[in-house]
């Protein structure tokens, strides 16, 4: 019942968003990097913030440090939305969020040297999530997916409080709802995909930290791959990788192959789906089964990106000689 009535409220404030957003113009118009055509409201993402504040009230304040993170990046995420800030004041924050999250998860307690590393891995999976972010459905889709792996880990495991799990998904759905259509009436901006990266890397660093086992990062494994593969990608071809672009495999897909949007969206959720359904089920054998596990799936995603960039770029090509 109280589920619903978040639902309810969440539906609500989208709408009452809506309105603000159409009066104080906070639209996106299209770019280079964009792969729509019409001016479309920004940021409805920010229900994904609405959703945690939800669950933190009823979870009476659990996690705090956790919640201050999310706020403060949140915050500069809607802000960078609508007056684009400055790298160094963005960064800055987004460096204090983590923070934040890591006193969380008590990460400090560890060896020196991991809280590098795993800086580098939050901050590049949030970017990543930032940067994938560019067709209608894709960030709903694959929010779905992460969670759906996060909440069968929770059943056996109970690394985190399962209300967030729910609270999160009812806010994803809302956004679906406005979001997962040939037209969208809105579009996540930073503070949608920002936010829901970061609920999604607390969860999977609980995970992680409560079965020391590192697998559970193949949960963002699609996402992951082709983020690395496009940056390698540009590098190869000397491009500036901080410029924005369209070269995203899932962004070939929509354009140059002129998929289908929402097909497109729909198959990296369940492509992670079944990429998550593996990485659990490989967690009841021993860890040198895991790590073959592991890089199997890698593999098959490598040559899957490769195998179907190749396809389309030769066909572009033929398309060009043809003319």
């Amino acid at each position: 019942m109280f589920l619903a009535l978040i639902a309810v409220l969440l539906f609500a404030a989208m709408l009452v968003y809506f309105r603000i957003a159409d009066r104080y113009n906070i639209i996106d118009r299209p770019n280079e990097r964009s792969s729509h055509t019409r001016v479309t409201i920004r940021g409805g993402g920010v229900v994904f913030y609405l959703g945690a504040l939800a669950w933190f009230i009823w979870s009476g304040a659990a996690y705090p440090y956790f919640f201050a993170g999310l706020t403060l990046i949140t915050l500069i995420s809607f802000l960078d939305d609508i007056l684009t800030l400055s790298n160094r004041i963005r960064i800055s924050i987004h460096l204090l969020s983590v923070v934040l999250l890591f006193i969380e998860v008590q990460l400090f307690e560890y060896p020196w040297w991991v809280v590098p590393i795993a800086l580098i891995l939050v901050i590049g999976t949030i970017n990543a999530y930032n940067f994938m972010d560019g067709i209608n459905g894709i960030t709903a889709m694959y929010s779905f997916a992460v969670l759906l792996q996060l909440w069968l880990a929770n059943r056996d495991i109970s690394f985190v409080d399962d209300r967030l799990l729910y609270c999160t998904a009812i806010a994803n759905g809302v956004f679906a709802f406005f979001n997962f259509r040939q037209r969208a009436k809105c579009f996540a901006g930073d503070v949608g995909s920002v936010g829901m990266s970061f609920i999604l890397i607390f969860a999977t660093l609980s995970l992680i930290l409560a079965t020391s086992n590192l697998i559970y990062i193949l949960f963002f494994a699609v996402y992951g791959v082709d983020s690395v593969l496009t940056i390698i990608y540009r590098l190869f071809r000397r491009e500036n990788i901080f410029k924005a672009h369209r070269t995203h495999l899932y962004q070939y897909l929509a354009n140059e192959a002129e998929g289908n949007r929402l097909t497109i969206s729909t198959c990296y959720g369940l492509l992670q789906v079944g990429t998550g359904a593996l990485v659990i089920a490989s967690t009841l054998y021993p860890i040198e089964t895991q790590i073959k596990v592991g890089v199997c799936v890698l593999m098959v995603l490598v040559l899957v990106y490769i195998g179907i960039r190749r396809y389309i770029l030769i066909g572009m090509l033929k398309t060009s000689e043809g003319l």
